[in-house]
């Protein structure tokens, strides 16, 4: 088969989407019994996830192996690219829609309950006494009474290094083009090391929440929407760390050229918008 530039290439048969297949079903099996009650469901979710697990390692080694090998050309690399901007757009939706419930909470639940506009029943003769001000657990004050989390301290310090580590894979980025190895491997180091740095510290920062606060999931609508949002935002994180990890691996054992680099590119969009979503949080969450 012959994988000039102007040719198309065809995905030859993978067993991978198989195996994917049955490690989500274990999962799902495991997390439904697991929570009612059954004692065996968590080792069956457990097996789920490491059959994913598995199935991940499997799959993206052998795309890495095929790209290292020469059979994708600049149609595959188009068809690359335009999944990821899909894939982030997804994303964007993603926490554009808890943004959202947030908004929809402070803007118009909160007001409603506290008698605004043509509501002022609700307030007299439901919740009397009630104020809606944010941040708030809501009318009966649920989950008892806590404290906010305020900007400085941890958030503040995790806004820097996220930050930096955006700064850091920029330049890791234009080292690859140029040619410079050393300073690409190290400033993409830098990068997952500030990533695992900040999910170490939003646990600390939860710890504290739970022990110290009363600042919990369950402490009404500012709890929920706290824990919602950074708890999603912690995970990509997460998930990004790992990535760039990975890209970090491939680029000690010399993959990726100045002309072909989609993956690291992929990665860096990806831990671009992480940074971008935690401005946001950071500013809606815990200044306002």
């Amino acid at each position: 088969m012959s994988h000039a530039e102007n040719s198309y290439y065809i995905p030859h048969g993978s067993h991978w989407p198989i195996v994917g297949s049955i490690g989500l079903l274990f999962l799902m099996v495991g997390v439904s019994t697991w929570l009612n009650g059954a004692d065996a469901g968590l080792w069956v979710m457990l097996t789920g996830i490491a059959v994913l697990v598995f199935m991940l390692l499997g799959w993206f080694g052998t795309v890495i192996n095929e790209s290292q090998g020469g059979l994708y050309n600049a149609q595959v690399d188009k068809s690359f690219r335009m999944g990821m901007f899909w894939f982030i757009f997804s994303e964007v939706m993603f926490f554009a829609a808890f943004f959202g419930a947030l908004f929809y909470a402070r803007n118009m639940s909160i007001p409603w309950l506290g008698g605004a506009s043509n509501n002022f029943f609700t307030n007299l003769m439901l919740w009397e006494g009630y104020e809606s001000t944010w941040p708030t657990n809501g009318p009966g004050a649920v989950g008892g009474e806590y404290e906010v989390m305020g900007p400085f301290g941890l958030p503040l310090i995790n806004t820097a290094i996220l930050l930096t580590s955006s700064i850091t894979v920029t330049i890791a980025h234009h080292a690859l083009l140029a040619g410079k190895r050393s300073v690409l491997t190290t400033f993409l180091a830098l990068t997952f090391v500030l990533g695992f740095a900040f999910v170490y510290l939003q646990a600390a920062e939860y710890i504290d929440a739970y022990e110290h606060m009363n600042l919990k999931l369950s402490t009404g609508i500012y709890g929920s929407t706290f824990f919602m949002l950074t708890g999603f935002h912690g995970m990509h994180v997460t998930i990004g760390a790992i990535m760039l990890t990975v890209i970090w691996l491939r680029v000690v054992k010399g993959h990726f050229t100045p002309d072909r680099h989609f993956a690291f590119e992929a990665v860096a969009w990806y831990w671009h918008f992480v940074d971008v979503v935690w401005i946001g949080l950071y500013v809606f969450v815990y200044w306002m």
